[in-house]
């Protein structure tokens, strides 16, 4: 009987004991220490259908700008209380919706104040992409004008999903422009690795001279005699959902999906190859893929973490003083928020701020840098310290 209690003793410290070594190694590997924040509703007054972007037209006004991924925009001022929002545009009978289709992106010319412009990226009733140039109303800054639409780039996407769907100025006022793979899994046309075509990329071109645009001449492929599509910037991406320019160091930030285990955040640089689909993130994915030099992500997490990144923006507001300067984003499966800080000498640390039941689309930052992000709930939310 002693010697029986004795193994039971000592099975009960071997369990203890691993499970305190798994778990010590589980939160060290992924730093989810609870860092003393959490979220509320920023417009208790509002709610949307599907949310999937949150933009600030940057023109001197207060307002906000969401994208519902049916196809309708509202504005509405940026102050906690209010309750009235404002239908920009509605362009749901030229779009198809559902799944990871429909209206994905929005952005405002440099000079929107002046010229009126902004930018939509949505799959049309086909289920291509396209990228198209409108103007406001004549008069009227709430008011988007459909019939002005010009179709920039029309991209053909061969199945319903990896649509990307993230358009961005840079600040060599350039258009930024992310596409998937083309959508299935595991990439099987390989389109990622073929710059002959231009999925699987972030694109840069000029749309302010041309018609309808120009590609830089210092563009990573420009003038090459290999037959790459001159407007790639950067190859090798799954589907970037989500990516920002920090407005300190310029630096392009891109979250990429994963596909069987791994999530990953690129800092894209021009002409890099990020890997897909010969590899996710670091881990080798394909190997009979035939790949250049690979740019491996700064950093990324596990299918046990979270299950589909939404990338997000380097915090430059004044309100949450100690995530300045780092890299917030989230999970669209299992709703974690996360800020990760990341140099070339040190690396990066990775520290969650809240776990939330949300299913998190998209994050957007107002005319202060102050960071928000919508959710399938229809609720548009701000993270706040505890």
């Amino acid at each position: 009987m002693k010697k029986k209690k004795i193994i039971t003793i000592i099975l009960s410290i071997v369990i203890i004991t691993s499970l305190g070594i798994f778990l010590g190694v589980y939160f060290f590997l992924n730093t989810i220490t609870p860092f003393g924040y959490t979220i509320q509703n920023a417009f208790p007054n509002l709610s949307f259908s599907a949310p999937v972007g949150i933009y600030s037209p940057n023109d001197g006004t207060n307002r906000l700008f969401v994208l519902e991924q049916g196809g309708k925009i509202y504005t509405f001022n940026n102050t906690l209380n209010t309750s009235e929002k404002y239908l920009f545009m509605d362009i749901s009978d030229i779009i198809s919706t559902g799944g990871e289709r429909g209206l994905l992106g929005l952005t405002f010319h440099p000079n929107f104040s002046i010229n009126g412009y902004f930018f939509l990226d949505y799959t049309n009733t086909t289920g291509d992409s396209i990228i198209s140039r409108f103007k406001i109303n004549n008069g009227d800054n709430n008011s988007g004008n459909k019939s002005s639409q010009k179709i920039i780039l029309t991209v053909e996407q061969p199945y319903s999903n990896h649509n990307g769907g993230q358009i961005a100025f840079g600040p060599d006022n350039y258009l930024y422009i992310g596409l998937g793979d083309g959508g299935s899994a595991g990439d099987p046309l390989g389109n990622a690795q073929n710059r002959e075509n231009l999925l699987g990329s972030i694109l840069r071109i000029d749309i302010n001279s041309g018609d309808p645009y120009n590609i830089s001449l210092d563009n990573p492929f420009y003038g090459n005699t290999n037959g790459y599509r001159e407007e790639i910037f950067a190859f090798g991406l799954r589907n970037p959902w989500r990516f920002s320019f920090d407005p300190i160091t310029g630096l392009l930030w891109t979250g990429d999906v994963g596909q069987s285990s791994w999530e990953e955040i690129d800092i894209i640089e021009s002409g890099k190859n990020y890997g897909w689909n010969a590899y996710e993130g670091t881990h080798l994915y394909n190997p009979g893929t035939n790949v250049t030099t690979i740019e491996h992500p700064i950093f990324e997490y596990g299918h046990l973490i979270g299950h589909s990144i939404t990338g997000g923006f380097v915090y430059r507001g004044s309100q949450l003083s100690g995530l300045y300067g780092k890299y917030v984003y989230g999970d669209f499966e299992y709703g974690q928020i996360w800020a990760l800080e990341y140099d070339e000498i040190h690396g990066t640390n990775n520290t969650i701020l809240v776990d939330t039941n949300l299913q998190i689309t998209s994050f957007g930052i107002d005319n202060q840098k102050e960071l928000y992000f919508c959710a399938f709930d229809g609720n548009l939310y701000k993270l706040v310290t505890t």
